[in-house]
């Protein structure tokens, strides 16, 4: 569950029982206003914890003691601002709007596995790639390979369906799935500069950081892309990024929405 500015009830209640309890002087009503969110950040900033004022999975476990080495933190996305070129407000939207808010699965039993979304229309393409007919295994599993995106079962299953995928073909099982906090899709290892499929699913295994290197080395070798995030053009980024459907989803005024919160947010810490 993410807390943040408008969010109500005993959840937020929980939240701000446990910033005063690390010192942040808040009324506990129960309501997560701009005074809950400015605590909120306070406490990030302490924890090395990206700084966006919502209180997601990560800070609630630092809250309660979990820190966890493998998060990203502020610093990696400060650096990524950097080696872009681009404005860190504008790279903290896209992490709150396009990541999924962990990298890695917590619990259950993929532990610890980065977060992947397995495309059976993909795996099918990539068979041709590697010179394998796909058409005998489009046939005895449609779920797996398939010329129509679908079949998705979500969480931790989807590395299920990738195994299976992989006994078939074990490059063309990860090029065929999107990995990490920014699901970048592992058929683009090789323009992204690493030295096989296999090195770039142990690398998104690592930790988020690893994961936005790869969505920086994405936007790097994408020019327009890059050229949109630098002028703030989020219907062309988003367009781009999450492909001609994603006025669907508001993508691109959730985008701008996050920018102009994390541009407050930066100056008021300056």
């Amino acid at each position: 569950m993410l807390l943040r500015q408008g969010s109500i009830g005993p959840s937020v209640t929980a939240l701000q029982r446990e910033l005063k309890a690390n010192g942040y002087p808040l009324s506990i009503d129960g309501h997560f206003g701009p005074k809950t969110e400015q605590a909120v950040r306070g406490y990030q900033r302490s924890q090395g914890l990206v700084v966006d004022g919502i209180a997601g999975p990560k800070t609630r476990a630092a809250l309660h003691g979990q820190k966890n080495e493998r998060m990203l933190r502020q610093v990696d996305l400060v650096d990524a601002a950097d080696r872009l070129g681009v404005e860190l407000a504008a790279v903290m939207a896209v992490n709150e709007v396009e990541s999924r808010g962990s990298g890695f699965h917590f619990g259950g039993p993929r532990n610890g596995a980065p977060v992947i979304l397995f495309e059976r229309h993909i795996m099918r393409r990539q068979l041709q790639h590697h010179a394998i007919n796909p058409m005998p295994y489009q046939h005895a599993m449609p779920d797996i390979v398939n010329a129509s995106p679908g079949g998705y079962l979500g969480g931790h299953w989807e590395h299920n369906r990738r195994e299976r995928a992989g006994k078939i073909h074990g490059a063309a099982s990860i090029e065929s799935a999107s990995w990490g906090l920014f699901q970048i899709m592992g058929f683009h290892w090789k323009r992204l500069g690493y030295e096989s499929a296999e090195n770039y699913a142990a690398d998104m295994a690592i930790n988020e950081a690893n994961q936005l290197d790869a969505f920086v080395r994405f936007i790097e070798k994408d020019k327009a892309i890059h050229a949109a995030l630098r002028r703030h053009d989020w219907a062309d980024f988003a367009s781009r990024y999450n492909g001609p459907n994603y006025a669907a989803n508001d993508y691109d005024t959730k985008l701008a929405a996050a920018y102009r919160r994390h541009t407050q947010g930066l100056r008021l810490a300056a």
